[in-house]
This record gives C-alpha cells, sequence and structure tokens, in this order.
C-alpha cells in the first residue's frame, strides 16, 4: 500500500462505502467514521435472529439499475454469484382496489370503472390545452404532475401519494422533485408500456426486473468493509465528528468521538457522506450568518419503520406495494422474501411497514405496541395477516431519510454548495452530503467519483451525476 496521509471518510453510507473501495482498488487506504451501529446507510441489511431463525430487511425496498457499465462490473466483482436478477412485482392500494404498476389497462378500467376512465381523460386533455397550448407555467410539483396527467388522474395516485410522503402540499414542492423522479413518465409512456411492454427507453419506473444481492443490499457494504480492512483501512462505528476545524480554504484537522473517545485526525482529504446540515453545524470557525441560515432552513423527511415477522409462508407475490390513501397511516410495505428467498426462513415470512413522518411527530413519538397495533388494524381489514400470525415485531427510525425540494431550496443550497466548494481539500457527495435525492446507483457512484478526485489530485464534477434527461428513470 502506498503510505499518504489519511483520508478520511464522514459516513459509511453507499457513497463513503464505495469511496473507499475505489481508494483501495488505486492503492490508497482511508479511515472511516460511521455514526450508526452498522455501515450501509440507508441501504444496510438488519438481522433479526429469532432462535435458529434468521430474517433479513433493507430498510427500505432497494432495487439496483444503472445506465453506468463500470458500477454493474463494480458490484459484480464483490458478489459475483450473490448477484441476482429479480422480476419485479408492484402493486398500489388505492380505494380499496388493487392496481398493477406498471399499469394493467384493463385491469385499471375495471377498477376505475369506464365512466371514471372517461372523466381522466377529458380532464388529461383540459391540461393539454392549458400547459401545452396555452403554456401555462409549470411553478410547482403540482402544476408537473397536472400537465403530465391530468387533475383527476393526479388526484387520484400521485398528489396524495406524494403529500402523504412530505407531509406538505404538492404547491409547496418544487418541480425538481417530479423532475428528478419520474422524468418521461407521463400518459403517453404509460400507456405504451402498458400496452406493447417493449418500449426499452421507456422510464425506470416501468422496468420488469432489477439486480438484487442475495442476502440483502447491504452485503454490497458488508463485503467492501471485509475487504478495505483486510489491507488497513479502518472503519469506526458508533462514531462521528464533533469538530472540523478549518483554516485558508483547507480542512486542517477534525475532531471525533470514537466509540465515545476523543480522537482528532489532520486529513490529505476529506470526504463527507453526513448531512450538509449537520457538516455546517460543526465547522469551526463558523461559516457566514447567510450560510449558517440557509442551512437550518434546508429540511428533511424522517422514517419510522416496523419490521413484522410471521409464520406464514407468504403474504403477497409483491416486491412492495404503495398506499397512496392518507386515511392508512404508513405509505408502502415490502415483503423481503419476494426480493431474495434468502431475506426469510423457509415457510416463514416478513413485512417492512414504512411511516413517512417527521422527527418527533405524532408517529415518531409513537408507543410501539400502539404503533403496531395501528397498523395491524389495515393489515386485518385488507385480510393479508391476522395477529395470530405474528412472531414477533421490532420498530425502528432514521433522521435525513428524504431532502425536502421546497419552493425555496435550491436557493439556500447553492449558498451552502458556494462556501462548500472554497475548500481545496473537502468533497462532499452522497443524498444527505449533497442534499439530493439520489438513488443507490448514483450515489455509488459519486463514491466512486470522489476517489477518482483524490487519485487524479482535481475535483470531477458531481453535479452531472444523474442530471441527464430520463437518467434517474431509464
Amino acid at each position: 500500500m502506498q503510505k499518504k496521509k489519511e483520508i478520511i471518510i464522514l459516513g459509511g453510507g453507499p457513497a463513503g462505502m464505495a469511496c473507499s473501495m475505489e481508494l483501495y482498488k488505486n492503492r490508497y487506504k482511508s479511515i472511516i467514521i460511521e455514526k450508526d451501529f452498522k455501515i450501509g446507510g440507508l441501504a444496510k441489511t438488519l438481522e433479526f435472529r429469532e432462535g435458529k431463525y434468521i430474517f433479513r430487511t433493507d430498510i427500505g425496498p432497494h432495487r439496483f439499475l444503472s445506465k453506468n457499465q463500470y458500477l454493474y462490473e463494480f458490484i459484480e466483482d464483490l458478489l459475483n454469484e450473490k448477484w441476482i436478477i429479480v422480476r419485479r412485482q408492484t402493486r398500489q392500494y388505492i380505494d380499496n382496489k388493487y392496481y398493477d404498476y406498471p399499469i394493467n389497462v384493463l385491469q385499471a378500467l375495471k377498477n376505475i370503472g369506464v365512466l371514471k376512465a372517461i372523466g381522466m381523460g377529458f380532464s388529461y386533455l383540459n391540461a393539454l390545452i392549458g400547459y401545452h397550448i396555452f403554456k401555462k407555467e409549470i411553478k410547482n410539483f403540482e402544476d408537473y404532475i397536472v400537465s403530465n396527467f391530468g387533475r383527476k388522474l393526479g388526484e387520484f395516485n400521485m398528489l396524495n401519494y406524494t403529500e402523504k410522503i412530505w407531509g406538505v402540499s404538492c404547491k409547496k414542492i418544487h418541480p425538481d422533485w417530479a423532475m428528478q423522479r419520474i422524468k418521461g413518465l407521463n400518459i403517453t409512456s404509460t400507456l405504451k408500456n402498458a400496452l406493447f411492454k417493449k418500449d426499452k427507453d421507456g422510464p425506470k419506473s416501468l422496468v420488469d426486473n432489477f439486480y438484487y444481492p442475495q442476502y440483502g443490499t447491504g452485503l454490497i457494504y458488508d463485503t467492501i468493509a471485509k475487504k478495505i480492512k483486510k489491507d488497513g483501512s479502518e472503519i469506526n462505528i458508533n462514531s462521528f465528528a464533533t469538530k472540523i476545524i478549518h483554516e485558508k480554504n483547507k480542512i486542517k484537522s477534525i475532531e471525533l468521538s470514537v466509540n465515545g473517545k476523543k480522537r482528532i485526525i489532520h486529513p490529505s482529504k476529506a470526504v463527507s457522506s453526513i448531512p450538509i446540515t449537520e457538516f455546517v453545524e460543526i465547522l469551526s470557525p463558523k461559516p457566514p450568518a447567510k450560510v449558517i441560515k440557509a442551512a437550518s432552513q434546508l429540511k428533511w423527511r424522517s422514517q419510522v419503520y416496523l419490521f413484522i415477522t410471521l409464520n406464514k409462508n407468504k403474504i403477497t407475490d409483491d416486491n412492495w406495494i404503495y398506499f397512496p390513501n392518507k386515511e392508512i397511516p404508513f405509505g408502502r410495505i415490502s415483503e423481503m422474501k419476494n426480493f431474495s428467498k434468502h431475506m426469510s426462513p423457509k415457510d416463514k415470512t416478513s413485512l417492512l411497514v414504512e411511516f413517512f413522518v417527521y422527527e418527533n411527530d405524532t408517529i415518531w413519538n409513537m408507543d410501539n405496541r400502539n404503533l403496531f397495533n395501528m397498523a395491524m388494524e389495515t393489515f386485518e381489514k385488507l385480510k393479508l395477516f391476522s395477529k395470530k400470525e405474528v412472531r414477533h415485531y421490532y420498530v425502528f427510525k432514521k433522521k435525513y431519510v428524504y431532502p425536502i425540494y421546497d419552493m425555496d431550496y435550491k436557493k439556500k443550497l447553492k449558498l451552502i454548495r458556494e462556501y462548500l466548494d472554497n475548500f481545496d481539500n473537502l468533497i462532499y457527495i452522497g443524498r444527505p452530503g449533497r442534499f439530493q435525492y439520489t438513488n443507490q446507483d448514483h450515489s455509488l457512484e459519486m463514491g466512486i467519483l470522489a476517489a477518482q478526485s483524490i487519485i487524479k489530485r482535481k475535483k470531477l464534477n458531481f453535479d452531472d451525476i444523474g442530471s441527464e434527461k430520463e437518467y434517474f428513470e431509464k
């Protein structure tokens, strides 16, 4: 290994771990600082042992898709035969009926009814006239959805689900959210995919297959950890930065709490994938007041997860199911066994239930038993399973899950990024590090690019990752 000054990576999520792996492949050592008890960030896989049985779950459903061939090679080199192709099956539960996603035209028409479908068609024509002929301005997320689907269809399953995720009106969400998450998805692409199933260049959200590690998506990061530690890189869990000292546009030292003990590192390069708002808070000297203010105004959405293990072979055939209606308290469920048979024991299954919340709201503070009972009311009404079939349940929470694209987020983020870009030896990456809603593959790509920036001794362009037309949803 080359003897280098210390390269520190704050955050052991997909971006941070990919950075460390790419550095390792080029004979560089790194020091990873991870606040949680396990690496992997929002893509970690948790194991729950119940006697002789092991149940595994990701934190939310993770499917791997990318236009970057290097990423496939990067992961295949890590996982080899433990990298499988999964047939996707997804549904939405709307107004007491299930809808296949991607859309099944005959099923949708039967569920909605011809008259309601005709009403949606006229609503779409009205939107075409308003937004595409008379050029009505698209000011927010609601405008974007209405312009592409019409108001009636938008309110049927997109606007209400989005408001459920964010807890705010779609009129207060920036259209960037739609541009980033559902590029290329509209009435035409949806129907084309449903009727012909041959649109290889259609939206990514309509794809039928995806790659998945046999033992959960966290296998990627656990494998990286084993490799880099063998050659002298460090991974410190239950550890975090307490102060980042800078001088003359350079990070001079970073004070750490490593398993409760103080440690100081003088890095040659600092790579941060921790929340950008937390990073700004611990800088010393403090940034200008306008930067601190901008960081304090960036908002995040958190999640509460309920993981249920069951004495049942299977609940559904779905990877995951969406619940847009607001009277159902959770937004999505995932049956991990339908990603890989190794996620649950034989003849058993499990369910991950996701609640979209703000930190310290009612559900965030709810007692575990009350949360479980609240969820069970819905599951028993839907006849998915009963309390008698439940083995155990577990509750865990995560902050900083989704960066909220409110109407002013761009101005705030621009101020912060312009300030951070002045540090010669700092690279900030990943969903929390850049306050950018990246998929797992884009976070991995950012990590690889960060390592290449260090190796090539010049900062590469991170803004282009995921910015190509239809990149996210191709």
